[in-house]
């Protein structure tokens, strides 16, 4: 019974060569990856420290993209933030500029929010 499953294997075999000829030149090479590769993808694994727009420096902030020391004065400027779309709802950052610093900050609260001004 064993003997029909060998060419099976084999056919099987020889069609993913074909597909990837890059198994067929060298098979260790094709099994691990670049070491370029391994190092890209192990760096978004490592995270960036997020950046709190309710108590960051401005010299903190400047190291957002996009953030100079105008718009590091006008974040300073408009605390505090309830969330961090008030940026752009307080009319502090354009919706562009936002969008390129959204996934490198973020706002903390600790205790009661604070009151509304008169």
């Amino acid at each position: 019974m064993p003997r029909p499953l060998i060419p099976l294997a084999l056919s099987a075999t020889l069609a993913l060569i074909g597909a990837n000829p890059s198994l067929a030149a060298d098979p260790a090479k094709a099994a691990a990856p670049p070491a370029a590769s391994a190092a890209k993808a192990s760096a978004p694994a490592a995270a960036t420290k997020l950046v709190d727009i309710n108590k960051a420096s401005r010299t903190e902030l400047k190291t957002l993209p996009g953030i100079g020391d105008a718009e590091a004065a006008k974040i300073v400027g408009a605390r505090p933030y309830m969330t961090k779309t008030d940026l752009v709802t307080k009319s502090v950052l354009t919706p562009e500029a936002y969008d390129a610093l959204r996934n490198n900050i973020v706002v903390v609260h600790k205790g009661p929010p604070p009151k509304p001004k008169p």
